[in-house]
């Protein structure tokens, strides 16, 4: 009989048992009390509980990890305007994890030199790109996924879409081939963020044939790589996304999940392909990663608390405002990319008053048909207190924009004034997101600051802990305790589903530093 390694008894030893990840123990009777063995046990001793070893890495589908190359099941999503930074990428990548760079918001060359600096830092690394809906610039789509498949970029995060559109059908189709056992191999892999079933269907399902044939006339894709597309689901991997920061639909991830899983499973038994489901939204710390875990998510994505670390592409000031948010200090907003469809986005609601606002301008261009219609009152308080410029002077910075973003919305414009009040509007929701990220302070009150309650429940998480300060917090750290945090609550399950009561209450995962993490062997890296 080998001697077991915790001499200790009672509530000390179960958690001290609990925190060594990779090492399985045994819960004998002692008494009346209990001691952990992590050997053999004597013959005749009652053993009440068995353990095994859960090292975070061990956590989701191993599928996922390996079509990914990645250690740990776990991924950042996509946050607009560059705020999921190369930085943010590149870091999460030297744990193991997988990031997606925020693509949406930014021009063509600026997503090209994120993707050559990525390409160029991380080599073989595991890293990917966001590909965002853009039904106001369908252009920029095109020329993103362009460069999506021109640079080679092996993971997409598809975002914001509600039905299919050419660009992202013809992003799946470019490049597949067959191996020579017949197995179609896609050039890339797509995991589709989506909160709907309807929507979630569509990435469950092949492309419709009617946009293959589209793509085929106009030599965007070939007859063969059509053939291929109308035989595998348009997603590889489908992330469930609840109540998150940006655009959102507040579903309950324990309500959307097993929806989205269930459809997953009726629509593979049809086609013969089963898509992984990986969950989002909601996940702030350590149990709420492994509810998310234990319900069969394959993976799991992070927004909110990325943004807060001091990796992301946003400013002192943003993180500063996010490390003192709570629970219940969201709200929502109208949407800048789908302003005229009333889509809104979840927001920061303390410290800034963009909310109220942007919901004001929607109220305005709700009911008015034009610029000119508008009050005299209402022009003064659109100028004075939220503009802080007459509309013409907003307009000629329109102008300038659009001229060389994309003409044909000053086109539109010219003949349709309700759209021209659009484009006055959403020059004060587009830029609001910028004056966060460079931390404009005298536009403080104007701050758009995508966020979802998950940030709350982070900050009460690490409250007390060197987590709790905003120049602490580092994306590479966060993913690995939170990781090791829902392995631990995982094996405390099990002891209380064995009927051992592991006494936690008041005791939790709490945050340690990346590199004891790594010594202890605790967590992969």
């Amino acid at each position: 009989m080998s001697a077991p390694t915790h001499d200790l008894a009672g509530r000390g030893a179960v958690l001290a048992a609990l925190e060594r990840l990779d090492r399985p123990f045994l819960v004998v009777r002692e008494g009346v009390g209990v001691r952990v063995v992590d050997g053999e046990v004597a013959p005749g001793r009652e053993i009440l509980a068995r353990v095994p070893a859960l090292p975070p890495e061990r956590l989701g589908d191993r599928s996922f990890r390996e079509d990914h190359g990645l250690v740990l099941a776990y991924c950042a999503g996509a946050m607009a305007n560059g705020i999921a930074s190369v930085e943010v990428v590149t870091e999460l990548a030297r744990v193991g994890g997988l990031g997606f760079f925020g693509a949406a918001g930014l021009d063509t060359p600026r997503i090209r030199a994120a993707v050559q600096r990525l390409r160029s830092e991380l080599g073989e690394l595991p890293w990917g790109v966001n590909l965002i809906h853009s039904p106001a610039e369908p252009h920029q789509e095109q020329q993103t996924v362009d460069l999506l498949v021109e640079a080679g970029v092996r993971a997409i995060e598809t975002s914001a879409f509600l039905s299919l559109t050419p660009m992202v059908v013809e992003l799946r189709a470019r490049g597949l081939r067959t191996r020579p056992d017949g197995v179609i191999v896609p050039a890339r892999r797509l995991l589709a963020k989506v909160s709907r079933p309807e929507v979630a269907e569509k990435f469950l399902r092949p492309p419709p044939d009617e946009i293959l044939r589209r793509l085929v006339a106009g030599g965007r894709i070939t007859e063969d790589e059509a053939r291929l597309a109308a035989r595998l689901p348009m997603a590889d991997d489908l992330t469930a996304e609840a109540d998150s920061g940006g655009h959102t639909d507040h579903r309950p991830l324990s309500v959307l999940f097993p929806l989205l899983r269930a459809l997953r499973d009726r629509i593979g038994a049809e086609t013969g392909h089963r898509v992984r489901v990986g969950g989002a939204g909601g996940l702030g710390t350590p149990d709420a990663v492994a509810a998310a875990f234990a319900m069969g998510a394959a993976y799991v994505l992070t927004g909110s608390v990325n943004q807060a670390c001091v990796e992301s592409g946003t400013s002192d000031l943003a993180r500063g405002l996010l490390a003192d948010a709570g629970m219940a200090d969201v709200t929502t907003a109208p949407a800048s990319d789908m302003f005229e469809g009333g889509v809104t986005v979840q927001v920061l609601r303390r410290g800034t008053m963009f909310a109220q606002r942007g919901s004001w301008l929607y109220e305005l261009y709700r009911d008015h048909a034009s610029l000119e219609s508008l009050p005299a009152d209402v022009v003064k308080r659109l100028e004075t207190q939220v503009l802080r410029a007459s509309i013409e002077e907003v307009w000629r910075g329109c102008e300038a924009f659009f001229a060389e973003r994309d003409p044909r919305q000053l086109e539109k414009a010219a003949r349709d004034p309700k759209h021209r009040m659009a484009l006055v509007f959403r020059w004060y929701l587009g830029l609001s997101s910028r004056w966060a990220i460079a931390g404009e302070a005298d536009r403080r009150t104007d701050l758009q600051i995508w966020c979802g309650p998950a940030m709350g429940a982070f900050n009460d998480w690490t409250r007390g802990t060197f987590l709790e300060r905003a120049d602490e917090r580092r994306v590479g750290v966060v993913a690995v305790n939170l990781m090791a945090g829902a392995a631990l609550w995982a094996r405390a399950r099990w002891l209380t589903e064995q009927g051992v009561d592991p006494g936690l209450q008041g005791y939790g995962w709490r945050p340690r530093r990346l590199a004891p993490l790594m010594e202890d062997g605790d967590a992969a890296a």
